[in-house]
């Protein structure tokens, strides 16, 4: 069978049908008539007409047409359907008018085949196409598939959102197979409301609810603990009170989803007693709800908490609905299956919204990127997105994915179409999510587009010369785009991404050429005089904001960030969008950050200016610029830089462990750049190769191989460590560092929370006997992550010496 137009087709659907069923069909329809402005008949009577046909509605339901011929390749796959699934089938040719058949195996199942009958049809105005024939059966491998949408003012865009947009958003997300939709409770760790928010908190939770229900999906709650005293009664009290009056007004919940931690800190024991009493409140409203708990724990004493969670979970209490897996859960996804009762389903709840100091980090990520797009921008990040799906999906009944928002739009669609199918590639979501949301006509054009974005992430910035061509992608699409693309806020947004990538690459390029040439004026000050040399260094450094390049990419970036805040509410800045934070989605205020090391040179600069003699002066100044230098023979390795962290020992790696709990990785200390100015001059400055550094987990060692080293020349290492920034809960860190298998070097390093810690030690010359050498650095106790920044091994005396 050849194409076929529906521009004038009919939608045959059953008589008396209701609920999630008749609204899978009213949506497409409508979907229809907003891309095309042909608003399709409607009918519930069969008689044949010289018009194309989509016959919508459950196996069931259609049974009630009257009349009906039912086409032997559809009953015949009948007996394929499973539950949420679907039969898409065409038929027609040989004068008899083209039909596409949309079958259900539930109201689920038809809403599911309507959406991928759209994402499909070739659009144009006044006009609905499909290229080809369909024959297909499909049913979702995942159970349990959906997002968290949260409203309160920490959120990047949501909390700007009417309950018109959410529902919106709750039926593209359920066009894609999502089956679930987490929200959360008036009152969490954030403000309960903020400056953009359109309706109270609670009535919006409500609303929101309302919408999930009409689709027919499951209604989740993500619900901390957020009580003082749980074992007061007054505290008792207003707790389940203020559940209550919600479980009350909502009209369906499916689950509620208590976490450990993050925020909460219950212990398991009376954690599990609290959460029964909830659970029989929540019964009484809504008797199959059930309770899931998670063990995410941010302590550093994780593994006496997690024994004392097992421990009540072993106990199968029936009002456990199952487990979630998330971010601070420090058991790997397996072994967490293999130690939970298998009457337990295990959800994942997986951070798909950040970038770094996160549970799925990018990997390798460039500094300048860190500095700029920080933890929260706009981050289609497709191919990573499915390995990380993947790789753990055996283990887990699905996922409902934690967002902050809308910059992780392109991952929650590739996430849904990975829970529908495994082996689906991501190329052909992308296509789909273009051609339904953006623009048919251009759709692999932005698929592809949106591809080269998380290329763009891959490697050195300085030398992906795929940058530059990803914008002249991008701006060809935004050249020829017709008004509709423009208006787009998903076109926006990454086209804001394009020219920002492109914009950092050119300052990281001229930035480091002024830090060079920085450093070669204080270089001159033994002949020009030191003070000179100073001005000089510091008048240079000047230049990129006095004498700034790529102003038209950071002027287009500007415009991008008030059409996408008027157009979504997407909080680019402070200032201007009202964002909570710059962490919080707020970029944009970052798009100047330096990328070179001005901060720590204009300190050092500074504390070299109050000295008063000459001679010191130029002896602080040949310190600074020697500060990394080994010395002949020795090494230095900053390893948060890509040269630096090949020598660092991969662990498992990221492909089997993509959360890095069981290997190191880059990570970024952006809190040493917010220190007060008197605490890093005390520092003597924040050099960016400490802000950059190896992080690791638990009890994941740190490991530094050398080799071709000369055995008879004796080595001391010297180590820069850098602390976790302060929080709620003790962040302090104590650990060993050993050479070789068996040679302690330092059993007893404190690592305070906040601050730096530098340590050197002796090698012990049977450590390199064989002229290699490893450096082992262990977390012993105290807070979950270590972070080793700088190592030097520094030869004691040279071979001529001995």
């Amino acid at each position: 069978m050849k194409g076929i137009d529906f521009t004038g087709a009919l939608v045959l659907s059953a008589p008396e049908v209701c609920g999630p069923e008749a609204k899978a069909i009213d949506v497409l329809v409508e979907e229809i008539a907003d891309r095309t402005g042909v608003v399709l008949e409607r009918t519930q009577v069969y008689a044949r007409r010289p018009v194309p046909v989509i016959v919508a509605g459950t196996a069931e339901s259609l049974r009630r047409i009257s009349g009906l011929e039912w086409p032997e390749a559809v009953t015949g796959g009948l007996a394929e359907l499973k539950p949420e699934g679907y039969m898409l089938r065409t038929e027609g040719g040989d004068g008899v008018p083209p039909a596409v058949w949309i079958v259900g195996a539930d109201a689920r199942g038809v809403l599911y085949g309507a959406g991928k009958l759209l994402r499909l049809l070739r659009w144009g105005a006044g006009s609905c196409r499909l290229e080809g024939p369909l024959h297909t059966i499909t049913a979702p491998y995942s159970p349990i598939r959906g997002h968290q949408l949260g409203y309160r003012p920490k959120n990047n865009a949501l909390d700007a959102w009417s309950p018109e947009q959410f529902d919106r958003y709750i039926r593209e997300l359920a066009l894609f197979g999502a089956n679930s939709i987490e929200i959360l409770p008036p009152r969490t760790d954030d403000h309960p409301t903020g400056p953009l928010m359109k309706v109270e908190p609670l009535e919006m939770m409500v609303r929101i609810a309302e919408s999930i229900d009409s689709y027919g999906l499951d209604t989740w709650i993500w619900y901390p603990n957020m009580g003082d005293d749980y074992d007061d009664p007054v505290t008792i009290a207003a707790e389940l009170a203020e559940r209550e009056d919600i479980f009350r007004k909502l009209p369906r919940i499916r689950a509620l989803f208590v976490p450990g931690s993050d925020p909460g800190k219950m212990e398991p024991d009376p954690l599990f007693v609290w959460t029964e009493r909830v659970a029989r409140l929540l019964r009484q409203y809504h008797p199959e709800a059930k309770i899931w708990l998670s063990p995410q724990i941010m302590r550093h004493d994780s593994a006496a908490w997690m024994e004392a969670f097992y421990r009540q979970v072993d106990r199968e209490p029936d009002w456990l609905g199952g487990i979630v897996f998330g971010p601070h859960v420090d058991v790997p996804l397996p072994e967490l299956r293999r130690r939970i009762p298998a009457r337990y389903p295990i959800r994942r709840y997986e951070d798909i919204t950040h970038n770094y100091h996160c549970q799925y980090p990018v990997a390798d990520w460039d500094m300048a990127y860190a500095l700029t797009l920080g933890r929260e921008s706009c981050n289609p990040r497709p191919a990573a997105q499915k390995h990380i799906h993947n790789v753990l999906a055996p283990y887990a009944d699905g996922t409902i994915a934690y967002s902050e928002g809308i910059n992780d739009d392109v991952n929650k669609f590739v996430w849904s179409d990975q829970e529908w199918d495994p082996a689906t590639p991501v190329v052909q979501t992308l296509r789909e999510y273009a051609g339904l949301f953006i623009d048919d006509e251009r759709a692999e054009a932005v698929a592809q587009g949106l591809l080269a974005l998380e290329r763009n992430w891959e490697g050195p910035l300085a030398v992906n010369d795929g940058v530059e061509v990803t914008l002249q992608q991008w701006k060809r699409m935004e050249a020829d785009a017709p008004p509709r693309m423009r208006d787009s806020y998903r076109f926006q947004m990454h086209l804001l991404r394009a020219y920002f990538d492109t914009y950092t690459k050119r300052r990281l390029a001229y930035e480091t050429e002024l830090e060079y040439k920085a450093r070669e004026a204080l270089q001159m000050a033994p002949v020009s005089g030191s003070l000179a040399a100073l001005e000089r260094a510091g008048h240079i450094l000047g230049q990129a904001r006095t004498e700034p390049v790529g102003a038209p990419y950071k002027e287009r970036c500007e415009q991008l960030a008030d059409e996408l805040f008027a157009n979504i509410g997407y909080q680019l800045t402070v200032t201007r969008h009202f964002a909570r934070s710059q962490g919080r989605g707020a970029f944009m205020d970052a798009i100047d950050a330096p990328l070179n090391d001005i901060r720590w040179l204009r300190t050092q600069c500074e504390l070299i200016g109050e000295a008063e003699d000459e001679g010191e002066r130029l002896a602080l100044i040949e310190g600074a610029l020697n500060r990394t230098d080994p010395g002949p023979g020795g090494f230095y390795d900053n390893l948060g830089s890509c040269r630096g962290f090949r020598r660092v020992d991969p662990g498992a790696g990221w492909q089997a462990d993509p959360g890095y709990l069981a290997t190191p990785r880059i990570a970024y200390a952006m809190h040493l750049l917010s220190m007060s100015p008197e605490r890093q001059k005390e520092l003597g400055g924040i050099p960016l190769s400490w802000v950059a550094h190896t992080n690791a987990m638990l009890d994941t060692p740190i490991v530094v191989r050398y080799d071709s080293l000369d055995p008879q020349t004796k080595y001391k290492v010297k180590a820069v460590l850098v602390g976790e920034t302060s929080g709620r809960t003790p962040r302090d860190c104590w650990a060993s560092l050993t050479a070789g298998d068996s040679f302690v070097l330092d059993e007893e390093v404190h690592i305070a929370a906040g601050g730096v810690t530098t340590r050197e030690c002796a090698v012990p010359p049977e450590a390199v006997q064989d002229g290699r050498l490893s450096l082992t650095f262990r977390r012993t106790r105290g807070f979950k992550r270590l972070n080793v920044a700088e190592v030097w091994l520094l030869p004691e005396r040279n071979r001529s010496e001995i």
